[in-house]
């Protein structure tokens, strides 16, 4: 459980990589709307704050929690973007319908970056109650708006690295073999290809 006082959005500025060529989609629940606008204002004032560009943030609104992982999916596929971040909240009630919603909405979520190759942002609260929404929403802990934008912005320029040293040992693919022989050392048969360069091909003793 939280500390009553820790802002849970806290975060090292200098450790988040620079959002200036990115672009990003922000999905909206429109359902309890107090919390979720809340949730959007952190997420594009975190994102301008790390060089996102406002015209590289688009907005878009869904009826509720449970309409996210489609619209993700419409953004990922339709729109020209570096990443999905969605935003709900989903308070518990007195049925299961809480735990249902929330379950759905989570898997959707992950479903659909993992089919679409682009990264999918999770930012739905899950609070036991309204004031717990307040609370990590702009309240004592933090903003959840931030830390899915900050999420994003990583998960962003993480692909981008992933992709860059791919195509790099496709360019060049003995670049890293000297930082590996360096740290590994030599494979297992170099001594052994060395014992057999001047042998006589015709002498198979040595093989016993």
């Amino acid at each position: 459980m939280a500390d009553k006082k820790k802002n849970l959005s806290d975060y090292n500025i200098h450790s988040i990589p620079d959002g200036f060529n990115m672009s990003f989609v922000i999905l909206v629940s429109e359902w309890n709307d107090e919390i979720t606008f809340a949730l959007r204002d952190g997420a594009i004032e975190t994102l301008k704050k790390h060089g996102v560009l406002e015209e590289n943030i688009t907005v878009d609104y869904v009826p509720g929690s449970f309409e996210l992982p489609l619209a993700a999916k419409f953004a990922s596929e339709r729109l020209f973007c570096n990443a999905v971040i969605c935003l709900g909240c989903v308070i518990q009630g007195e049925t299961r319908h809480f735990e249902f919603i929330n379950n759905a909405v989570a898997n959707g979520i992950t479903n659909v970056g993992l089919q679409t190759d682009v990264p999918v942002i999770f930012g739905v609260l899950t609070p036991d109650n309204w004031e717990q929404a307040k609370e990590r929403a702009g309240g004592i802990h933090g903003n959840k708006g931030d830390e899915a934008a900050i999420t994003a912005i990583k998960m962003v320029a993480l692909k981008d690295s992933m992709i860059q040293r791919e195509n790099d040992i496709y360019d060049d693919p003995f670049a890293y073999k000297s930082e590996i022989d360096e740290e590994f050392g030599d494979g297992p048969f170099d001594d052994d290809e060395d014992d057999f360069e001047d042998d006589d091909p015709n002498d198979f003793t040595k093989l016993n």
